[in-house]
Order: C-alpha cells, then structure tokens, then sequence
C-alpha cells in the first residue's frame, strides 16, 4: 500500500515517486499552494498541493481535517532554500502530490494536546494521544530496550521460559488479584505477584539459566512509579556467585545505557543497607545529591543531650544546607513546616559564626553553652562553609530518617544541587532479613524465600530481629529498578523462616507445601533478580510516571479510562 514511511523519505530520494500512509499532523493553505505536514510512527514529512496544476486534487485536499487518515502519491523533491527546515530530519525535502486518498476523515481531537488538565481525557483516548505525542517514541525506546536485554541474556546462555499467569495464591506482600473458575465452583486462581516460585521451581529442573519479560500482578496503592500490571525482566541462576550475578546484571544495565542514551557508566558502588540509612535516611539514596545525615550526640556532653534520648530508638542528626543563609526565610519556614508535618517536632535550623551557635527560625533556644570544640567538630562533620546553615532533627529514628530522605531531596531540587545529567548508580546490599508489622510480629523484608546473610540456625531462631539478608537492590538516581537475592535452598531453613513469620505447620502445608516438597529433591545453590521494565524505560526516556512509557496504563486509583475496567460482573 505504501512504498516509503514519512520519516524515512531522504535526499536520495529526491525526482523519485513514491507512496506514503499516514495521518495530516498540520495544514496550511495559503492561496493557490496548500501544504500539509503528514505523520506516521517513524516521522513527518511536508506534502504540497498546487491549484495550477490540479485544481481537482486541491480542491479534494482542502476538505481535510487535522488527524484524517490518508494516503499520498507523489514525487519528492528538494525544498527551495527558504522553506526549508533543518528541526525536523526530512526537513529539506517535500512531496508534491499526484493523487490523494482518503481512508477516514478525523473528528476533532477530544482534548487538547497541550492542555494539561485533559490528562482524563488523555488516558480515554490514549490511542490518539499516543499517536501525537512523544509517548510514541517512548514506547519505540522501550522497544530497543527489551530488544537489547533479549540480547544481552541469550549471549550469556539464559534460557527464555514462560510460567503460569493462572496458580495459587501465596502470600508476597501484597493483595493478590484472583480469577475465578468456572469448573471449580467458589475456587479461585491467583495472577502472580511475581514468577518467584516458578523460577525456583526451574533451578530445580536443572534449567540453570532463565529468564522471562513478563507481567505481574499487585493490588496496592498506586504511584508514579507503579502500577497494578506491571512487567517484569526476570532472572535466576543455578551454581553462580551473587558478585557474579552481580556483575552480569551490572553489565547488562550498563551496556543498554550505553546504547540508548550514549552514557559510559563507571563502576557501580556497593553499599549496605544500615550505611545507606545512616548517611541518606533511605534504602534509595540518589548519590548524586551531596547532603549527607551525620549522627552527632557523640559530640554533644550529657546535659545538652536530649532527656530521653536512647540511642537504639533514637537519632540527633545534621546535615547542611549550602548557602542556606541566602536562602528567603519564606523558603526555610516550609522546610520546617514539612518536618513537622510528619511527627518531627525538634527540629533547629542553626547559624555558625565564630564558633557560636545562633538559632535561627527557631523559638527555642539549644545548645547555646556549647564549648567551641565541640562546635568545632560538629562544624569540621558536615563540612560547613560560609553561609551554609545547621539543620539539627531529634526524634524516633524511623520517623527521623523517613523525613530527612524527604527533605534532603526537596533541598537539592530547591537549590539546583544536582545535575541531571550524571547518573548514580549503587548496589544497596544486606536488609534486615525480618521487620516488625503492625501486630507486633514479624514478616519479610523482601520476600520469604530470600536467604540469610549467615545460615547459623540457631542464632536465626533466637536473635531474628538483628537477622540479615543476603539480598541486593541496584539503584539509580533514587530509583530501585531492580533487586534480588540469594535463595534459601534448604528445606530447614526455609520452614524456619516461614515459622518466624507466622506461618504454622498447617498454613506452611496449605500455602507452600509444593515447594517445600521440591526442596527434598537436591535443590542446587541459586539466586536471581527482577528489574522493573517500566522504571528502566522511565528513566532511558527522561519521564516523570511509568504511565509515559507504558501504552494502556491505568489511573493512580486503578482503573481503565478506554475500557470503564472494572466493572461490575453481570450474571
């Protein structure tokens, strides 16, 4: 039907008649010439109608409407030097058009393109925004992109396996979405969280090394960074190292940033999670901001310590705001305000000069008989320079880091202490293997089967709060895109994992009683990791929300604008 794609129209084209298909992006007419810029998926090119040579075809032409659907037979040739425009890649060349035919006129567009409050609209009729906006070559980047990873695991040797969409229902963090049967009244199946247990199940078939880009399956609350479907590349090795592991995934991100934005990565840094905590607030620093947490009650004598204060709850930290004293003290008050906002009521914003401390938005005064020495250190810690400021927050160390990981950040944006052209990239690595829910009991940090930093059984059992895993998350610029673990592949352990979550004898049976069976039967040392395709995408396109990169996302409040999903099942 065509013989070239607008885009792909070139100077070597030019005398040569050609046909194209596409949709009319723009149209203007001025008199006796009408031009009108055509678009498909690989690009735009300008196509000119004359009157004096058919007035006919001119007259057809000029009943179109923005988004008409077409098709153009016509000759190319070279723009004269004036009209030519070198911002788009056929810039320099045109189609004069023979013949004209037209699929579909086009309604006018149901929002504004750029409109930011039709973005409703925008997810009801995504198949026209996506055929006006960059979201088009977002989804041409994740294309590449799923292309280079296939690539880059078949080179190694990774076997590409597919894993049931319709199984049980295993308790992995979130709410499962369920299906019911029809053969099996009142029974329902479960869309996978994740292939967790299959891939496991594949290491124990010998596979060795698997791979699969597939979707998964979470019902929770929604943000720009996620969705309820979501898809996964998901790997799992048999008999391989996790710095070896490490290293392969390492490579494999670093050559696609190499391909899709021309970025030579450096060596990516390893980190702990507690190190992470203690410096950033967070299990997700962004390395490319400078402002570090420094602990200072080692600095600080007893009597101008906190009353309360106990160090295994508790955290007195600073850090500095450069240049802060040119900073509008409007500015400051609403940094204060987003401190207090969440349940962090000491908070000193502090002026150094001459080794004295002044406070500064602050109507309590601390720390004034502080000897210069021990100012001193407190200075020489956060590195403070002229005009900086002392930020001092005092509180539940939970709740102490929670809000510094927040505020540090809005301070880098506010100050422009970041460039955003630099890339981070960090390997977070040893979580607590357990934390403490709500009920007072403990469930998995990551996930069930992830295995102990230190096997020791007996010191797994007796002392699980100060537990390790043997697990790592690769980060960038404040973004896990990725994150895995060693896997538990003995049977004992495992039931006592399980055990110290809750889960008794009689559930373990219910819910995992085909894994734990499979572990009987020389299940090999392993490992493996899941990165997030949509966050990759997010960040190789320069997008705000992986909705930009996904082409039928739902709402934030999980809902299908095209379709009205969900809805209510009629009988």
């Amino acid at each position: 039907m065509r013989t070239h794609y607008c885009g792909h129209i070139k100077k070597k084209d030019i005398s040569q008649k050609i046909t194209i298909c596409g949709w009319i992006h723009k149209k203007r007419n001025i008199g006796k010439v009408l031009f009108i810029d055509v678009r498909d998926r690989s690009g735009i090119i300008q196509v000119v109608f004359i009157f004096q040579k058919n007035n006919k075809l001119f007259q057809l032409a000029e009943t179109l409407k923005n988004e008409s659907c077409i098709k153009i037979f016509g000759k190319v040739q070279e723009r004269s030097f004036k009209n030519k425009n070198l911002n788009i890649k056929t810039g320099e060349i045109e189609v004069i058009a023979i013949k004209l035919k037209i699929f579909n006129y086009s309604k006018k567009l149901p929002f504004d393109i750029n409109n930011i409050t039709s973005k409703k609209n925008k997810l009801k009729f995504r198949y026209l925004d996506i055929r006006q906006t960059n979201i088009l070559n977002n989804l041409k980047i994740r294309h590449l992109i799923v292309n280079n990873i296939i690539s880059f695991l078949n080179k190694n040797k990774f076997l590409n396996i597919e894993t049931p969409f319709l199984t049980s229902s295993t308790p992995e963090g979130a709410r499962d979405y369920l299906v019911p049967s029809r053969i099996y009244p009142k029974k329902f199946y479960a869309l996978p969280q994740s292939p967790q247990l299959f891939k496991q199940l594949l290491m124990i078939s010998g596979i060795d090394r698997y791979y699969q880009i597939v979707k998964c399956f979470r019902d929770e609350d929604l943000r720009a960074n996620r969705q309820p479907e979501f898809t996964q590349i998901d790997i799992e090795v048999s008999f391989m190292s996790e710095s070896k592991l490490r290293y392969l995934m390492e490579k494999m991100i670093s050559q696609l940033w190499l391909k899709i934005k021309n970025v030579k990565l450096k060596k990516m840094k390893i980190m702990s999670f507690h190190e992470s905590i203690k410096k950033f607030g967070t299990d997700k620093p962004d390395l490319r901001n400078p402002i570090k947490l420094f602990d200072i009650h080692n600095f600080l004598k007893k009597e101008f310590i906190f009353k309360d204060f106990d160090i295994k709850k508790h955290r007195i930290i600073s850090f500095k705001i450069p240049n802060g004293m040119k900073i509008k003290s409007q500015k400051i008050n609403l940094y204060v305000k987003e401190i207090k906002k969440n349940n962090v009521n000491s908070i000193h914003i502090l002026e150094i000069k001459n080794f004295t401390i002044f406070n500064f938005h602050t109507k309590k005064i601390i720390f004034e008989n502080i000897n210069k020495n021990e100012i001193k250190k407190i200075i020489q810690k956060n590195q403070l320079e002229k005009n900086d400021l002392l930020v001092v927050i005092y509180g539940f160390s939970d709740l102490v880091n929670k809000i510094c990981a927040k505020i540090r950040d809005i301070i880098a944006r506010d100050l422009k202490i970041i460039n955003s052209s630099d890339w981070s990239f960090v390997w977070i690595k040893h979580f607590p293997l357990f934390k403490k829910n709500n009920k007072n009991s403990f469930s998995s940090v990551h996930h069930p089967f992830t295995s102990p930093l230190n096997n020791n059984i007996e010191e797994l059992i007796k002392n699980p709060k100060i537990a390790l895993s043997n697990s790592y998350d690769m980060i960038i610029n404040g973004q896990e895109i990725g994150g895995g673990s060693i896997r538990i592949h003995k049977k004992k352990i495992q039931e006592i994992v399980f055990k110290i979550i809750g889960l008794n004898k009689k559930i373990q049976k219910e819910k995992f009683g085909f894994f734990l069976r499979s572990l009987k039967y020389g299940t090999p040392p392993h490992a493996g990791i899941a990165f997030g395709l949509d966050r990759i995408t997010m960040l190789l396109t320069d997008s705000k929300n992986i909705s930009d990169v996904i082409a039928f996302p739902k709402t934030t409040s999980a809902r299908c604008l095209i379709t009205g999903a969900p809805h209510y099942l009629k009988k």
